[in-house]
């Protein structure tokens, strides 16, 4: 009988521990089955916002080609926005994405990915040089190349295939990444039309309006160029992915990417906040005798 007081309370116990962990485990499915509810309304109200753009595109391109009909002296102009309407109509419609990723998504990824790239650095013992280089090997067209010091020289293509530079010489040594405005410097080609910049006032301009409009980064970007220096300085305001004094941030890191493509020629990038409240950042972009030794 002693035993059996003994254990009756254990028992109860017990009972109460499992009660508890399947209401927690009750309370987790819940949640879980709500946040799938709110990620499918969210989806489907960024689809629903498309598909009223479709519409009102659509729509003013029937009225547009109706007014064609009832007004013969402005046809052509009015069947030609009747046409753009339209095909913009189903081109909306059919190009919907089917899946969208929050900003913060992606803004908590990349915190992650260049948090390890600048503690590998600052563990080097690396300088402070972050230089863009072009590279003809096959690999990456641009590689982003951190060197052992300050007093540096630019290791050959196939050195800087490797993450970990390792030559025979001092100056040539460091660390190099692909940069993550790779990436986007590639959609920023397949989409763009007409030729491709070759001066760096039009790439600044080209890349920093994408910056804005095609990738949705800054609320605006501002380059102003000092040819006599060969430098760039471009100002930016409300950046999606945090603050820019993060190693290789992806709206500094495209710029450098595409004046390192454009002008065949090493980069280099540095940051500093704004003195003005009309932006939050400088980027400042130098080439043309940018090794350490020059």
């Amino acid at each position: 009988m002693s035993m059996k007081g003994r254990l009756d309370p254990d028992a109860d116990g017990n009972k109460d521990g499992d009660e508890s962990i399947a209401e927690l485990r009750t309370q987790l499915e819940v949640i879980t089955e709500e946040n799938e509810e709110l990620r499918e309304s969210y989806t489907r109200a960024k689809q629903a916002q498309y598909q009223r753009t479709a519409l009102g595109l659509g729509l003013i391109g029937l009225l547009a080609a109706a007014a064609g009909v009832l007004l013969p002296g402005a046809r052509d102009v009015l069947f030609a926005l009747g046409g753009i309407g339209l095909f913009g109509a189903v081109l909306t419609y059919y190009l919907t994405p089917e899946r969208f990723v929050s900003a913060d998504v992606g803004r908590d990824v990349y915190a992650a990915l260049a948090g390890n790239e600048a503690a590998l650095v600052d563990e080097l013992g690396l300088s402070e040089t972050r230089l863009y280089v072009p590279t003809e090997s096959g690999g990456d067209p641009v590689r982003l190349f951190v060197p052992q010091s300050e007093a540096y020289s630019i290791p050959e293509d196939a050195a800087l295939a490797d993450s970990i530079v390792v030559t025979e010489t001092d100056d040539t040594r460091g660390v190099a990444f692909t940069p993550s405005g790779g990436p986007l410097f590639e959609a920023f080609e397949a989409a763009r039309s007409g030729p491709a910049a070759e001066t760096p006032e039009a790439i600044a301009t080209q890349l920093s309006d994408a910056l804005v409009e095609q990738f949705e980064l800054v609320d605006s970007a501002t380059p102003e160029l000092d040819p006599d220096e060969s430098r760039l300085t471009v100002a930016t305001d409300d950046t999606v992915y945090g603050t820019l004094d993060r190693f290789d941030h992806p709206v500094a890191s495209v710029i450098a990417v595409g004046l390192a493509d454009g002008l065949n020629t090493p980069v280099t990038l540095e940051k500093s906040a704004a003195n003005d409240d009309k932006s939050e950042y400088l980027l400042t972009y130098r080439w043309g005798g940018t090794d350490g030794n020059s």
